[in-house]
């Protein structure tokens, strides 16, 4: 198998201080536990940014502050931005700040869902236009799907060529509104998924260690942080981002997967080297 690329999500747009007192919501916060996370073994940055309120947002400022403090302290990790942000923001603020920072890597969340007490809008027609604008600056689409259909969707949006071969998938599983996190749902989606693409998942709560193990052993990737969880175990919360990636790190050397350092997740990825 592949080495295995650890993604870290320290922040996300739902998750509170009421869930938990150590989320980092503020651009030197984030960043830290960026270059923490990254020391443990973590090569992709999956960057939400928040307001001083600690409030989702898409503000290109906050973007710039966030994003220029993690490519400073941690120069060569693969920064790969949301395209979200949240509910309820516009088409040009979700993709203004991927065409202003051009980050590695972009969200492209492949369909419209219910989304907790919400609804996630992901018209047809914004899909086209974060493709082209990703594709325009060189920024590669990590593409999520929580569930089945978007798979299809993202095969369609291939074949009309608004997402490029190989494609690379987050399976967002155990996500209210969207697939159930079991072993036969993961891999249903991998299954589903276009010859040559890489992929990584998670699962939410109580079943981010099992969709963690099966990840491990099909050969996938995998994506950890207080975005999807705040308890390493149960009643126990975890304190840094970094806490997550110690315990994939464990879990590789049981299953005999080395992890993939920069380099070695670019290439897997198909990302240009770095620049230097």
């Amino acid at each position: 198998m592949e080495k295995l690329i650890i993604t870290v999500a320290c922040t996300g747009a739902m998750t509170t201080k009421e869930n938990t007192p150590y989320l980092p919501t503020q651009p030197e916060e984030i960043a830290e536990e960026v270059r923490m996370a990254y020391e443990c073994g973590a090569t992709v940055a999956h960057v939400h940014v928040r307001t001083v309120e600690h409030k989702a947002t898409m503000a290109l400022d906050r973007f710039e502050q966030t994003v220029g403090l993690i490519r400073e302290r941690v120069p060569d990790i693969i920064v790969n931005m949301t395209s979200s942000g949240g509910l309820g923001f516009g088409d040009e603020e979700r993709i203004l700040p991927h065409t202003v920072l051009k980050p590695d890597m972009g969200t492209f969340d492949a369909g419209s869902m219910n989304f907790y007490k919400g609804v996630f809008e992901n018209s047809p027609t914004f899909l086209e236009k974060l493709g082209k604008a990703y594709i325009e600056n060189g920024i590669k689409p990590e593409v999520e799907v929580f569930d089945a259909g978007m798979v299809w969707n993202a095969k369609r949006l291939l074949k009309d060529g608004f997402l490029q071969a190989p494609i690379h998938f987050q399976c967002c599983m155990h996500v209210h509104g969207g697939m159930e996190g079991t072993p036969r749902n993961l891999v249903h989606l991998v299954d589903s998924f276009p010859e040559k693409s890489t992929w990584s998942a998670f699962g939410c709560g109580p079943t981010a260690d099992v969709i963690m193990a099966m990840a491990m052993t099909m050969g996938g990737h995998i994506r950890v942080g207080m975005e999807d969880n705040v308890y390493l175990s149960k009643g126990v919360l975890a304190e840094h981002n970094y806490q997550f990636v110690e315990k994939v790190v464990k879990l590789a050397e049981v299953f005999k997967r080395p992890i993939a350092n920069v380099d070695e997740a670019r290439q897997i990825l198909s990302l240009p080297p770095r620049k230097k």
